[in-house]
């Protein structure tokens, strides 16, 4: 039998299901939201929700965090990522810094590096152009591989949500404060895990810390990347290979780069037709002194441009100096463009595709751990018991020093000493803010060894809390399935 109904109640009942609906998933909440002890926890004189309640908690969802969040999970505890923006993978992502450079050290892929590397081809993405070792991604590929990653390993994630604060109670952190859509709200963790870029957590929870060069103060520059469409790659690879005789790339199409840098020692081709457009007035001397892109794999005719680079003056760790280098930087990015597409073949319909949505920061802060590398680790080819990971790459300090290469087969090793501190026991740090001076952290900072240092950091937490021990009393060379073995 049917039952006459009008419009307006056909509506009414439509949005009551609806709210039912949501109502009855809202009641069904994560076995980590379940967990929580505390359903509200006093903060600044107000009562905030605690939203997690986990074994770990990992603060950043760039390259080291989602390796650490993963690892973490794969080993059995329950790990949760706190992330300030709607995509994991930090710069890679979100700065569109890509592709991911090389170690230059043998044998250096530790398994995650090795998981994430299938992931891309699984998904179309030929990574590796047979020649140079870096891994060519794509930003959107590859956001959607960290949301892959942690859902097969049961990993919550946290968006839109920005660490505010440090709860700290004797030699350990119970919570971090963070600022959310629904306002400020609170996580607990057994572990915790400190993968911001900027080393935030571990400076509010009171390590000790250092920020830029130690001889100038200075950081290094950074950059404020961006996309570039409708590039006849083709036509660009014949006049940079071709008629300019440039033989410093060594890969080809599809996988393509070019460059220039005035202040290196090496001379590229390209960099006569930069200074013209000094000569000519398009162009400033800071826009002209550096400028390089490489190809996206799976947008043809797009060039990620790993420029411009933001003049020294502009620190990293100011936040006004920041902010102002984002109004500097898109006036740099619109005159590089213009000129590009008025000047260079391949360019003529050229447009600005996408901005990055955060600078490129090279270094910001770094803790004083239990172990502090130096230049001399790099020179060295320092070997450690507690080794987590081995790089090659050379000392690359923009704008302070540029070191000669290892000899082919050296490396450094990284120790798990320098990711924690005798400040916090319950702390891991990851990335490039890990115990080391400016000089080193200049060669270590690049992904792919961030990524084993991250894999390395979600392995010891977990088993830290197995074997009820402290993260920083970790001795990483008794950790059965570590990911990394000292070449010593």
């Amino acid at each position: 039998m049917l039952i006459p109904i009008s419009r307006r109640d056909f509506f009414k009942l439509a949005g009551a299901a609806a709210i039912g609906t949501l109502i009855a998933d809202r009641a069904a909440p994560s076995k980590a939201q379940a967990d929580s002890l505390d359903p509200t926890l006093n903060y600044a004189g107000r009562h905030i929700p605690v939203l997690f309640d986990v074994d770990v908690c990992v603060c950043g969802g760039g390259p080291s965090g989602v390796a650490a969040a993963f690892n973490a999970a794969q080993n059995g505890v329950k790990s949760l990522i706190i992330e300030k923006s709607i995509a994991l993978g930090g710069l890679a992502v979100l700065g569109d810094v890509i592709p991911c450079m090389e170690t230059k050290a043998p044998d250096s892929d530790t398994p995650y590096v090795k998981i994430v590397k299938q992931k891309l081809i699984a998904h179309g993405i030929n990574h590796d152009d047979g020649v140079t070792g870096q891994v060519w991604t794509n930003p959107e590929t590859l956001a959607l591989i960290y949301d892959e990653l942690c859902s097969e390993a049961g990993v919550e994630i946290l968006y839109n949500a920005t660490l505010v604060d440090a709860l700290v109670e004797g030699d350990r952190i119970t919570t971090v404060i963070v600022q959310t859509i629904a306002g400020l709200a609170a996580v607990k963790a057994k572990i915790f895990i400190d993968s911001t870029g900027d080393a935030y957590l571990a400076r509010a929870a009171g390590v000790p810390s250092e920020r830029g060069y130690e001889k100038t103060g200075n950081n290094q520059p950074m950059s404020f990347r961006f996309e570039m469409g409708g590039i006849n790659l083709k036509k660009l690879y014949k006049y940079v290979v071709g008629t300019l005789k440039e033989d410093w790339c060594k890969s080809e199409l599809p996988h393509f780069e070019i460059a220039e840098a005035m202040h290196r020692k090496q001379r590229y081709k390209l960099e006569e037709f930069m200074a013209r457009g000094v000569e000519s007035g398009e162009l400033t001397q800071e826009e002209a002194e550096y400028m390089q892109a490489y190809t996206i794999i799976g947008k043809d005719g797009t060039m990620s441009m790993n420029c411009p680079e933001i003049p020294i003056k502009f620190r990293s760790t100011d936040p006004i100096e920041y902010s102002r280098a984002v109004t500097y930087g898109r006036l740099m990015i619109r005159n590089i463009s213009d000129y590009l597409i008025k000047h260079l073949p391949g360019f003529e319909q050229a447009y600005i595709a996408r901005e990055a949505v955060m600078l490129g920061a090279r270094e910001s802060w770094r803790i004083r751990g239990k172990y502090y590398l130096v230049e001399d680790d790099y020179h060295n080819q320092s070997r450690f018991e507690d080794a987590v990971a081995r790089t090659a790459w050379f000392i690359d300090a923009h704008g302070e020093k540029i070191s000669e290469p290892l000899p082919k087969g050296g490396f450094y090793e990284i120790p798990y000493r320098s990711m924690v501190s005798e400040r916090i026991e319950n702390l891991i740090v990851t990335g490039r803010c890990i115990s080391a001076s400016f000089i080193l952290q200049a060669s270590m900072r690049i992904q792919l060894t961030c990524m084993s240092i991250g894999e390395a950091a979600g392995i010891a937490s977990a088993y830290a809390l197995k074997n009820k021990i402290a993260a920083n009393d970790v001795q990483w060379a008794r950790v059965p399935n570590r990911s990394y073995v000292s070449a010593r």
